[in-house]
């Protein structure tokens, strides 16, 4: 798994360095699949079927856009100055798997956006430090919610975080939302995926007509990050840390 989790890093720490207005989102897509077929790894989200949807995902990265929340489909479509892009990254080697997200801002963004950002980025943070033996997995769900609320945001509520191994998607999920000390105790050797998924507006959802692409309901920006972290004794080991 930390062999997985690196080659999602590689991918990232990529396209973080080329990420610029005027790039479409289907080069970032052709990038990220000469990193993972270099690595004789296989993309996880390509050909993927979900639940929301019967059709396979067409590509090996999610690219999502301001009111796009997740699972945007790359395409011809140019990335523009003030957009706030998430990228989402999976990868399967060696019968196990990888995921994480990170979102970027571009150029001039405005003061909410950049709240916003900021916002969902310390909640990932935040909330990975709740990931200690003993502690209840809703610990993670109400710190999330917690520091959407401080700057007057909400969170997603119709997508999750999620266990991941063998599977990318396994028990448990991981609410972004809801009170603390509830559900699961947290043992060493759970690796979870944990991944804020945070709204200018209200937490209200959609899904497009191509089946995949998540988009906030009253049009306003959203905004998300996802960490792999493994539970030791030694405390959380972030396995997609970037920085």
């Amino acid at each position: 798994m930390r062999k997985a989790a690196a080659i999602v890093v590689e991918v990232l720490l990529k396209i973080e360095d080329i990420l610029k207005p005027g790039m479409t989102t289907e080069y970032l897509n052709r990038v990220a699949e000469k990193i993972i077929d270099k690595r004789h790894a296989v993309p996880a989200f390509k050909g993927y079927k979900g639940s929301i949807s019967k059709k396979p995902f067409p590509s090996s990265i999610c690219v999502s856009i301001n009111q796009e929340v997740v699972h945007g489909i790359p395409s011809k479509r140019e990335i523009a100055d003030g957009d706030l892009v998430s990228i989402d990254v999976g990868v399967k080697l060696g019968g196990f798997f990888g995921d994480a997200a990170r979102s970027f801002l571009m150029g001039e963004v405005s003061p909410d956006v950049r709240r916003l950002w900021t916002a969902t980025k310390e909640a990932l943070h935040q909330s990975i430090r709740k990931c200690n033996k003993g502690a209840r997995l809703s610990d993670i769900s109400h710190c999330i919610e917690s520091r959407a609320k401080k700057d007057g945001f909400s969170v997603v509520r119709d997508f999750v975080g999620h266990g991941i191994g063998r599977d990318m998607h396994e028990e448990p999920q991981i609410l972004n939302y809801g009170p603390p000390g509830k559900g699961p105790v947290l043992k060493n050797g759970m690796v979870l995926a944990i991944e804020p998924m945070l709204n200018m507006g209200a937490s209200a959802v959609k899904v497009l007509k191509d089946g995949w692409t998540v988009v906030t309901k009253d049009g306003k920006t959203s905004c998300h990050f996802e960490d792999m972290v493994a539970l030791s004794e030694h405390g959380p080991l972030v396995l997609t840390q970037t920085c």
